[in-house]
C-alpha cells in the first residue's frame, strides 16, 4: 500500500466489492473467502469451547494464485495462503470479538468451478496453484486440524510473508488447542438475549498482497446458537456469506446507526473504525467504538477521542480478544486515561519495551467506550501505531462529546436561564457565595450585578 485512504462505507463501495466478489475479475491473483461453512464444535475445556470454520476460497483475479507448500525438489515453501477464523457477537449495540484461531496453512488447491465464477481456468501448476475463476474448499474439519495450524505472531499480513516451516507445525493438543476459543457464557442464550453472532474467514497470501488485492480477503456469515451438548453450544451458519466484507461490516449491516470509516496506513495495512452514539435519555450519551485491524503489520498501540470543555466522562470501558495456545502476546487490557480534553487508551507498554505486549494486531477487533454528559460532534480521533516509523499517529474522522457552554448566569443551576436566576444571584451575593462572582475577579461586589445582566443576555 502506497498511500492512505479514508472512506465512509457507502452504496458505491459496497457495489464495487460485490461486483468483484462475483467474479468480474481483478488484476493479478486475488483470493477471497467465497463461502464460509461449518462451523464445527470440537470440545470444551474449563468452560471454553473450541470451534473451527470452513472457508472456500475463490480466485477472482486474472492470474494463478500460488498454493505451494513445497518446491519441485521437495524443499518446503511459503507460497500458499493462510486462513484465519474468528467469531463475533453483536449485543446491546456492542460488536465484540469472542474468539480467534491460529492459521490454517493451505497445501493443495482443487481448482473447482461454479462458486464465484462459471469460468474456472484451472492452474497449469495443478494443486500448487488456484486458477482464475476457480474455487477450492477447506472444510471446518480441515481448518480445525491442529497439526496444520500455525501462529499469527510470525506472519506479516501486509506482505503475506511468514516463515516455513511454521512454529507448531505438526503439533496437536486438547480439544481447544489452536482453534477458535469461545467462553460458553458469551454464547449462552439465557445470558445473551437478542444477541447476534457472526463467523469470519480471512485469507493471507503473499502474491495476493503483492498484487495489492489484500483488502477483500475477509468475509463474514451469520451464526445461530443451538443446544448445549457435551459442555458446549452447537453453532450453525444461516443466510448467505457476505463476500469481501470483514466482520465489522456486520455491525453496520444490522444497525444502520453505525458509521464505518476505512483507513489505510501508508505502506502498511487497513483499519476499519466503527462508531455509534446512543442517547441514554438521562442527560448523558453512550459512545461506542470498535476498531478492526484488517491487515496492518505495524498494529495499533493507542486510541484517543477528543472531549470538549466542561464535559464529564464516566463508565470508560475496553474489550479485546485473547491470544492462546502458546502465542507469545500478552493479554493485559489497555489502560484508559481521562484528561480535560480527551479519553485515551494505551497498550500496557511500548513495542520498544516489550514487542509482545497487548496491541491491536491484524485480524482482531478491539472496543473502546464511555458515557458523557454532552451530545456528539464531529472530531478527529487519533490512532497511534505500535511499531514506530516516520509517522506514528493518524487522524481518523469520528465523533466525540461537544463542549458544554459555561452558563455562568444560571446561578440556581437548573440548566436554564430565567428570572429565578436573578433571585438566586441576590441570595448568593448576600451570602458571599461563589455563584455571585459573575466577572471572575475572585470577589463579590456590586460590579457583579452588571456582569450577571451581561452574562444573562449572552445566554448559554
Amino acid at each position: 500500500m502506497t498511500g492512505n485512504r479514508i472512506s465512509i462505507f457507502g452504496v458505491a463501495a459496497l457495489a464495487m466489492i460485490a461486483g468483484s466478489a462475483c467474479g468480474q475479475g481483478s488484476v493479478g491473483p486475488d483470493v477471497i473467502a467465497g463461502d464460509i461453512t461449518g462451523p464445527q464444535r470440537w470440545g470444551t475445556v474449563g468452560g471454553i469451547t473450541g470451534y473451527s470454520i470452513g472457508t472456500e476460497s475463490c480466485n477472482i483475479g486474472d492470474e494463478d494464485l500460488l498454493w505451494d507448500d513445497e518446491l519441485g525438489d521437495g524443499t518446503p515453501a511459503n507460497l500458499h495462503p493462510l486462513m484465519g477464523q474468528n467469531i463475533f457477537r453483536l449485543k446491546d449495540g456492542r460488536f465484540e470479538q469472542l474468539g480467534q484461531s491460529w492459521l490454517k496453512h493451505a497445501f493443495l488447491a482443487l481448482n473447482l468451478g461454479g462458486l464465484c465464477s462459471n469460468n474456472c481456468m484451472p492452474s497449469s501448476l495443478g494443486g500448487s496453484g488456484l486458477g482464475p475463476g476457480c474455487n477450492d474448499p477447506y472444510s471446518a474439519g480441515l481448518n480445525g486440524s491442529q497439526s496444520g495450524l500455525g501462529p499469527k505472531f510470525e506472519v506479516n499480513p501486509t506482505k503475506g510473508e511468514y516463515p516455513w516451516p511454521f512454529t507448531g507445525d505438526g503439533q496437536s493438543g486438547n480439544s481447544i488447542y489452536k482453534r477458535i476459543q469461545v467462553n460458553n457464557n458469551d454464547v449462552n442464550p439465557s445470558l445473551n438475549s437478542g444477541a447476534l453472532y457472526f463467523g469470519e474467514g480471512q485469507y493471507i497470501s503473499p502474491d495476493d498482497a503483492a498484487a495489492g488485492n489484500d483488502d477483500n480477503n475477509a468475509s463474514y456469515r451469520r451464526i445461530t446458537v443451538g443446544s448445549l451438548q457435551s459442555g458446549g453450544y452447537n453453532l450453525s451458519f444461516t443466510g448467505a456469506t457476505q463476500r469481501g466484507k470483514p466482520a465489522l461490516q456486520a455491525w453496520q449491516d444490522f444497525d444502520p446507526a453505525v458509521t464505518l470509516v476505512f483507513y489505510d496506513v501508508p505502506f502498511d495495512g487497513r483499519y476499519i473504525v466503527g462508531y455509534k452514539v446512543t442517547d441514554n435519555g438521562d442527560g448523558t450519551w453512550h459512545y461506542e467504538y470498535a476498531i478492526q485491524n484488517l491487515n496492518s503489520n505495524r498494529a495499533a498501540g493507542s486510541f484517543s477521542i477528543p472531549v470538549g470543555d466542561g464535559v464529564t466522562v464516566s463508565n470508560v470501558g475496553f474489550h479485546d480478544v485473547d491470544y492462546h495456545s502458546g502465542e507469545p502476546f500478552d493479554n493485559t487490557d489497555w489502560s484508559a486515561t481521562v484528561a480535560s480534553n480527551s479519553v485515551t487508551w494505551n497498550s500496557p507498554t511500548t513495542h520498544a519495551v516489550d514487542p509482545n505486549t497487548n496491541a491491536l494486531r491484524w485480524g482482531t477487533v478491539y472496543n473502546f467506550r464511555f458515557d458523557a454528559d454532552s451530545a456528539p460532534e464531529n472530531v478527529d480521533t487519533t490512532l497511534g501505531m505500535f511499531k514506530t516509523s516516520a509517522t506514528n499517529s493518524f487522524a481518523i474522522p469520528g465523533v466525540g462529546p461537544a463542549a458544554i457552554a459555561n452558563c455562568i448566569a444560571d446561578t440556581n443551576g437548573d440548566g436554564i436561564l430565567s428570572p429565578a436566576d436573578f433571585s438566586a444571584w441576590v441570595a448568593a451575593f448576600n451570602a458571599m457565595a461563589p455563584e455571585c462572582d459573575q466577572n471572575a475577579d475572585g470577589s463579590c461586589t456590586p460590579a457583579d450585578f452588571s456582569a450577571w445582566v451581561s452574562n444573562y443576555n449572552a445566554g448559554c
